[in-house]
């Protein structure tokens, strides 16, 4: 009985838990195995679990982009790449797929080259990072066609909840206010030209282009620096609105104010 014991965890379960980057993932140990050599072949083809690192509920660990890794499994399944429309992601997946040795997987998010050793007006990239990453700019890509110059019109909403404290006495400096996140509402297609790869878009992944969203929001904190990016693009703002609300954190007449707030602002490029 100990011997099987022992046998047994040396083995890995038909189905294995993943943690990638604080991501968690359920798939089948087969599928990991799916294509020879890679990275994951090896980690779970010729090695034992005990080899390998996990976290403390016991699944096993990469230190990977989290969001990434589901293209990434998703090719392991069928050999297939489905990307979401206006995907700005492609060179960060290649550095992925390069990670976890796929190379067939690499293949596709390169650029196409052409003999010229230059990149060719049908696969000229549209995105600055693919143009690195194939060694050309986009200036040298030749002119674009009037649908890609001609920008889109339409309503970008920018939200955020603040907080800041006051001390009863008012005596006291006023902290500084506290944004906890930039919410971006508006259409799919439009936000992720404004913002780019700038837009964290995991509370509502591969959402159509043409539809609207209140679920995105910013990689960073700084309002001033979103409405740089907007200004940049064409954008105005239109509205602004804002509520707040205040409460003592407790009967302690020595304790500070607290002030929470909600406010947003509406741009609109003509």
């Amino acid at each position: 009985m100990e011997k099987s014991r022992a046998d047994a965890s040396q083995r890995f379960s038909e189905i294995i838990e993943l943690n990638v980057g604080g991501q968690v993932y359920v798939t089948r140990h087969s599928t990991l195995l799916t294509v020879p050599n890679s990275l994951l072949w090896t980690m779970f083809g010729q090695k034992k679990p005990a080899e390998l690192t996990t976290d403390s509920k016991g699944r096993f660990f990469l230190d990977r982009d989290g969001f990434l890794f589901r293209y990434v499994l998703d090719y392991l399944r069928d050999q297939t790449l489905v990307l979401p429309d206006y995907f700005k992601e492609k060179a960060s997946l290649l550095k992925e797929a390069e990670y976890f040795q796929l190379p067939e997987l690499a293949k596709r998010l390169r650029p196409s080259v052409s003999k010229e050793n230059s990149i060719s007006e049908e696969v000229c990239p549209s995105d600055p990072e693919e143009a690195a990453l194939a060694g050309t700019s986009l200036s040298s890509c030749g002119p674009r066609s009037p649908s890609l110059d001609t920008r889109k019109t339409g309503y970008i909403t920018i939200g955020y909840r603040g907080s800041y404290t006051i001390g009863r006495d008012l005596q006291q400096d006023a902290k500084f206010r506290r944004v906890a996140r930039i919410t971006v509402c508006g259409k799919t297609s439009l936000a992720k030209e404004v913002f780019g790869e700038t837009l964290n878009e995991s509370r509502d992944p591969d959402r159509p282009p043409e539809r609207y969203t209140s679920r995105y929001y910013l990689k960073y904190n700084f309002l001033e620096q979103a409405f740089d990016r907007l200004a940049e693009v064409g954008f105005h703002m239109v509205a602004c609105s804002s509520t707040g609300t205040c409460a003592y954190a407790s009967s302690d007449p020595n304790e500070d104010k607290i002030w929470t707030s909600y406010t947003e602002y509406v741009f609109c490029r003509d």
